[in-house]
């Protein structure tokens, strides 16, 4: 047999709501392991007993084509859904059968079971105010809304093309932060000295940088073959937007090899910006 033909394990990420904090929780145990090993899949809602029923016999299905059992990463609240779960032919590894039994001893009460608690809407006042600071990043990137750069937590600057955007709608989704960016063109690294928009928000500003054999492939999936997307162009932009940086004293970072989580937890801590619960 193949290395193509060797079967994958199939892992499914459970929950009666979105989902959201199984796959978290499975994918970041996973990165321990070959991941190409396995076939990974997102089973949400699954809050009834015959929603549950339904799904294990699919899930031992698939276990049955590939002769693996798979794996269950399960946050789902409810006793009666976890324990048809917890029969099948499949490893069921369970948040709450893990944690809430030591947590309730510790704080000597029942949890509630409610569902949907993680991933609700806990603080409306808070929720309305992610959602602020979503229209936010959308309507200050790319060097937008100049004007509205003092109700910014965060300005990130950097050359075109290196993951600004992603970054800000990150901040703005998961924590609510108020977060613009300024793409440096060609004319502010030949200036070296910070664009006007930004001089009055130094303290605010953080520069992003790639490697450029990156970049230059990020470019020239958009553009190929022009001189915007060119490697001497590219390490150009880079080396003089680290200059500038240095040159003003703005902290940055190194971002090739970094996940957006990573990259706006480096953010929010050099800012000192409090991460918030939704």
């Amino acid at each position: 047999m193949t290395t193509t033909d060797t079967p994958k394990r199939s892992i499914f990420f459970l929950s009666d709501r979105t989902g959201i904090t199984a796959e978290t929780l499975g994918a970041t145990l996973l990165t321990q392991f070959d991941e190409g090993s396995f076939r990974q899949s997102t089973l949400p809602f699954v809050n009834t007993t015959e929603k549950a029923r339904s799904a294990l016999e699919y899930i031992e299905h698939t276990g049955a084509a590939s002769g693996l059992k798979p794996i269950i990463f399960s946050t789902t609240v409810s006793d009666e859904v976890r324990e048809i779960l917890r029969e099948g032919d499949v490893v069921f590894l369970d948040l709450f059968d893990t944690f809430l039994p030591a947590l309730e001893g510790a704080l000597e009460t029942k949890s509630t079971h409610r569902e949907g608690r993680a991933h609700g809407i806990a603080d409306e006042d808070i929720y309305e105010s992610r959602i602020d600071a979503m229209n936010y990043a959308l309507t200050h990137d790319d060097g937008v809304g100049e004007n509205g750069y003092k109700n910014a937590q965060v300005i990130l600057v950097a050359p075109s093309r290196c993951g600004k955007t992603p970054v800000c709608i990150y901040l703005a989704m998961q924590h609510g932060v108020y977060a613009a960016n300024y793409p440096l063109t060609e004319e502010d690294l030949e200036r070296r000295t910070l664009p006007p928009a930004l001089q009055a928000h130094k303290d605010k500003l953080y520069g992003l940088w790639i490697d450029a054999e990156r970049l230059h492939q990020i470019r020239s999936e958009r553009r190929k073959g022009s001189q915007y997307a060119a490697l001497p162009q590219v390490s150009y932009e880079l080396r003089q937007a680290e200059s500038l940086y240095k040159r003003h004293g703005l902290s940055y970072s190194e971002t090739t090899n970094k996940s957006i989580e990573e990259i706006a937890t480096m953010i929010m801590q050099d800012k000192n910006i409090r991460r918030r619960s939704f």
